[in-house]
């Protein structure tokens, strides 16, 4: 084919060609290199700390309550202390968790961390999951009360400017990029068993039905204990919310509670 060629022109050609398998070998080389390390599941038999992750704002009052009540039933808990005054990006409060993670890690020599992210710290748990390498060492994922799928509250809020409604407002509406990115596809990343609770009662997080995860054990706490009532700051509070999330963490296979958690509300 190249016989017709001058000596000038057959050296070009070649160079071409060499060229060409170069830049294919770069680009397959690159490609391989970008690619997400294979998720290794941790096992869920040993269960190791417990990450508890606040909602907007970063407040820890309520979260406060739901750690005590772990470390009742001999868990190591650390409510995760967020940055700045907790409206900031959700993408920067995933890199506070990984931190926080890798310490209790080393802190306790487990292999494994449970993560419940409340209200907006439960998107804050998904990103560490999806995009910081959670899916490795995170064995239990709760959402608590979370906007997974958005609140109208902040897509109200979003149309007011960046003073009232602050990066993690901005992201907590529906449709925002950062929920559309997590949801578009698995909602449920291989790694750790997700869990997703809410109530019926919330005004917060609205419609309440956001808080469902495709590929999750999802459930409101009133399809376990019709009756109950506990809004949206209370969640983390509610000795019934807590009986249902110790029950999540101890479990070898998340599953929907039975009833005997609601023994727990108080008379």
């Amino acid at each position: 084919m190249l016989d017709g060629l001058s000596p000038a022109r057959r050296r070009f050609v070649g160079a071409i060609v060499v060229l060409a398998l170069v830049l294919a070998v770069v680009g397959a080389a690159a490609y391989l290199l970008s690619r997400p390390d294979p998720v290794q599941p941790v096992a869920q038999d040993a269960a190791g700390p417990v990450l508890l992750v606040p909602g907007y704002g970063g407040s820890t009052t309520g979260l406060d309550v739901l750690a005590a009540g772990l470390r009742d039933d001999g868990r190591d808990v650390t409510v995760v202390q967020l940055a700045g005054d907790g409206t900031g990006d959700l993408r920067t409060q995933a890199k506070v968790l990984d931190e926080a993670a890798h310490q209790a890690l080393e802190r306790t020599g487990a292999e494994s961390v449970d993560v419940v992210g409340y209200s907006a710290g439960g998107i804050v748990a998904r990103v560490w999951v999806a995009d910081l390498g959670g899916a490795s060492i995170a064995r239990r994922v709760v959402t608590l009360s979370s906007p997974n799928h958005g609140t109208q509250l902040a897509t109200l809020a979003s149309g007011l400017g960046s003073t009232t409604c602050p990066a993690a407002c901005q992201q907590l509406a529906t449709g925002s990029d950062l929920l559309r990115a997590l949801n578009d596809g698995d909602e449920t990343p291989a790694g750790p068993r997700w869990v997703a609770m809410w109530t019926a009662d919330d005004a917060t997080v609205v419609p309440p039905e956001s808080g469902v995860l495709d590929g999750a054990t999802s459930f409101s706490v009133q399809s376990v204990c019709p009756g109950l009532e506990v809004g949206h700051t209370d969640v983390p509070q509610d000795p019934t919310v807590l009986a249902m999330v110790a029950d999540q963490l101890d479990r070898e296979t998340p599953g929907a509670p039975d009833g005997s958690v609601c023994a727990a509300v108080s008379p």
